[in-house]
């Protein structure tokens, strides 16, 4: 096996860590584009000579992204340690020194995984979830990523600063990179394993994905804007709660009953809503964003239309839909289930 093997195929991952066997494997996630890739692979060019009882492999991530995805490899580089075809440890970030420990320490204790490695996450330690707390809430739009907005490093956190500059959105941002500590336990504490992640007024949005979606539907410059204070909140909920008890069935859509709908999905509501022959009224979001973005953290609902009997949210199409199947819609609507 050469000192630094290459795989560029996922049958030729597999046979690397079939042919190391018990021995400790360190694989290099990484990418062309990248510069501290090329350099990572000297240093571990490097510590191959001098670590003869390892095997090493670089792999290009996004070459392979079945294998990358099921290491959790969202950033390069990345060294996963490996024995016996099971990951023991892992690095994300160009660290030298760190690296070389690391490897020391797994080829000199057999590659017993440290406390931290890769398994199931402890829940934060009270201390820790109340600096988690205080960081998420730092800033009104607080994004977690690896690196810092002038040099990110990596692609996914490249694209989720651009995405936020090219909205003109006003950010503060922390590198994970520079702090394990927060890095393990805020993917347990938001329940989101991956970065980047993207906060607004302590709440997560979420990654790279939803704020794409959210870029295309034109809502992330208003999602991001919620910088309202304390007092505005309670305000707000107060003004929610009143909402969705005005009517005994109240509707909140794009567009409105009388006005017709303003997409497939409230067209479909009313539809099935009209059939029943029960009263209801409806909101239309489009006209309030306070309403429209605060009824989401409200009911933890996070798209329209959302229904609601008595006060209390019965839920979206797709569960009238099902409702209607059943021939339960009539007396879900009129309360008697």
């Amino acid at each position: 096996m050469a000192l630094l093997a290459e795989a560029s195929t996922g049958q030729q991952f597999e046979e690397f860590l079939s042919a190391a066997g018990n021995r400790l494997a360190v694989v290099h996630f990484q990418a062309a584009w990248a510069p501290q890739c090329g350099h990572m692979n000297e240093v571990l060019a490097e510590l191959a000579r001098e670590t003869p009882q390892a095997a090493f492999l670089r792999l290009e991530a996004e070459a392979l992204p079945e294998v990358s995805e099921r290491y959790q490899v969202s950033s390069v580089p990345t060294f996963v340690f490996f024995r016996a075809g099971r990951p023991v440890d892992r690095l994300d970030g160009a660290h030298a020194p760190e690296l070389t420990k690391k490897l020391r320490r797994l080829a000199e204790s057999g590659g017993e995984a440290p406390p931290g490695a890769p398994g199931a996450p402890a829940a934060p330690a009270p201390d820790l979830e109340q600096r988690l707390k205080k960081l998420i809430r730092a800033a009104p739009v607080m994004l977690f990523m690896k690196g810092a907005p002038q040099e990110p490093r990596c692609g996914f956190s490249r694209q989720m600063v651009a995405l936020l500059r090219e909205s003109n959105i006003r950010f503060s941002s922390f590198d994970i990179l520079s702090d394990d500590e927060v890095r393990q336990g805020l993917k347990t504490f938001s329940n989101w394993p991956t970065y980047p992640q993207l906060y607004v007024n302590g709440e997560l949005v979420g990654g790279l994905d939803i704020v794409k979606e959210l870029a295309q539907s034109g809502e992330l410059e208003s999602t991001c804007s919620q910088t309202q204070d304390q007092d505005q909140t309670q305000t707000l909920e107060q003004r929610l709660k009143t909402l969705v008890a005005r009517s005994h069935v109240m509707l909140f859509m794009k567009g409105s009953r009388e006005g017709g709908a303003r997409c497939g999905f409230s067209r479909q509501i009313l539809d099935l809503l009209n059939r029943t022959g029960v009263d209801y009224d409806t909101f239309d979001i489009l006209s309030d964003e306070e309403v429209r973005q605060g009824l989401k953290t409200f009911s933890n609902w996070p798209t329209y239309p959302q229904l609601y009997v008595k006060g209390e949210l019965v839920g979206g199409l797709d569960i009238v839909k099902e409702l209607e199947d059943s021939g339960d819609l009539v007396s879900v609507l009129r309360g008697e289930s």
